[in-house]
């Protein structure tokens, strides 16, 4: 029997195999590529949150197994691999797409930085075999979702808390505008976006518990001068999905001359065991479970075991609150600014729709406890809404009229 997810990962799992006296280049994506990376036992290439670099210029690809792969292929490997499935689930051919996109792409400083992304991930869309594809603001489809639910009309406040952005959108939903015209913008007042959330809360537990175990700022002898250990191996390893970068030759090789020199070796041979055995997704999933524990708990432990490496940390929710002060700060900053923005008072705001992972953060949620109380605060399917709707204006589209 086939397994069934109500969300899929934007994951891919390359590897290198060989049939037939040739090798091909094979990939996996979602829970199956999660599946087949954590069977192998010599780990092919783990790539996650593409997504994030679409707005950078300098980066048109990246070299997977001896082939260059442009950014776009891999999206488009995913995009298929959905297509695909879908395809196979419903029993139709699938050729349009409604997708979602943040209000500003990861990394954009300018629109001109969000209209290049936005091109990208069309240009993928059409080679993973789509024929057309629209865009939906990622907090707007949330808000389709959200309306889908109400008999009357209000005023909300969206958030979309994603791996990368914050989004928020102000937008009269409900029966009475949910019979305009959304497409000549009825209803929406005014859109705002951020390139913080849940993986810059990630990475600042790695940061504060991990990298420390792991030799950040620890010292080593080199040619009678005492010198730290070379910092930005550690910023590649609060972005988990970095971590299969760091496996080149030219790195290890490094790596193994600091060990030797270490007034610390054993937690740079913890460092090199974590980088040469590819163990950032099992990281990931150990901060994700410790973050979620700061979430319904006052204290939590953070703990890493694979049998060579142990690390176990009590971890308290208000250090991981001042850790994120500053991405707090700035999340802050763009709702308030959404806010005079678009000339809205608070007291006006009927309701607020948190959505995403982060939006279960205490401290998040405190943000909209603070302006607009506890009571006008409302959740529900954090990690699907989004994607139910975009369905949602999908079927609007198809059929016309009224999407609840």
């Amino acid at each position: 029997m086939e397994n069934f997810t109500d969300s899929y990962r934007s994951l891919l799992y390359l590897e290198q195999l060989k049939e037939r006296g040739a090798r091909t280049l094979k990939s996996w994506t979602g829970p199956e590529g999660i599946e087949h990376y954590l069977a192998a036992d010599n780990k092919g290439r783990l790539i996650q949150s593409l997504k994030t670099f679409l707005t950078s210029r300098s980066l048109r690809g990246t070299d997977v197994f001896g082939r260059h792969q442009t950014l776009e292929d891999l999206v488009a490997r995913i995009l298929r691999d959905l297509r695909e499935k879908a395809e196979k689930q419903f029993g139709v051919s699938i050729k349009s797409a409604v997708a979602g996109r943040p209000v500003h792409f990861a990394g954009a400083d300018k629109n001109e930085d969000d209209s290049y992304a936005e091109e990208r991930l069309k240009l993928a869309f059409q080679s993973a075999g789509f024929e057309s594809v629209q865009f939906e603001m990622e907090p707007v489809a949330a808000a389709y979702y959200y309306e889908s639910t109400l008999d009357h009309d209000e005023l909300i406040l969206i958030g979309d808390f994603g791996g990368g952005t914050s989004d928020f959108s102000l937008i009269r939903v409900g029966p009475g505008f949910r019979r305009k015209n959304r497409n000549a913008g009825g209803g929406i007042i005014g859109n705002a976006g951020v390139g913080i959330a849940g993986d810059a809360f990630d990475a600042k537990i790695i940061r504060n518990v991990v990298s420390p175990e792991l030799g950040m700022g620890s010292q080593l002898r080199s040619l009678g001068k005492i010198l730290t250990a070379p910092n930005w191996v550690y910023i590649r390893l609060e972005r988990w999905h970095h971590l299969s970068l760091l496996r080149s030759k030219e790195v290890l090789d490094m790596l193994k001359s600091v060990h030797a020199q270490s007034l610390e070796p054993e937690k740079i041979a913890q460092l090199l065991h974590f980088i040469k055995q590819d163990l950032g997704f099992y990281l990931h999933r150990a901060v994700q479970k410790v973050k979620c524990d700061l979430s319904n708990a006052m204290a939590a432990e953070f703990r890493f075991d694979d049998g060579s490496v142990d690390l176990k940390t009590a971890v308290r929710r208000d250090s991981f609150e001042e850790w994120i002060a500053e991405e707090l700060g700035q999340i802050a900053q763009c709702v308030d600014s959404l806010l005079s923005g678009s000339g809205a008072d608070r007291k006006d705001v009927d309701m607020v729709f948190l959505t995403g992972g982060s939006s279960f953060v205490p401290a998040v949620r405190r943000i909209f406890e603070d302006r607009f109380g506890s009571g006008r605060i409302r959740g529900g399917n954090e990690f699907t809404s989004v994607a139910r709707g975009l369905a949602l204006k999908s079927r609007e589209l198809k059929y016309g009229g009224s999407a609840g």
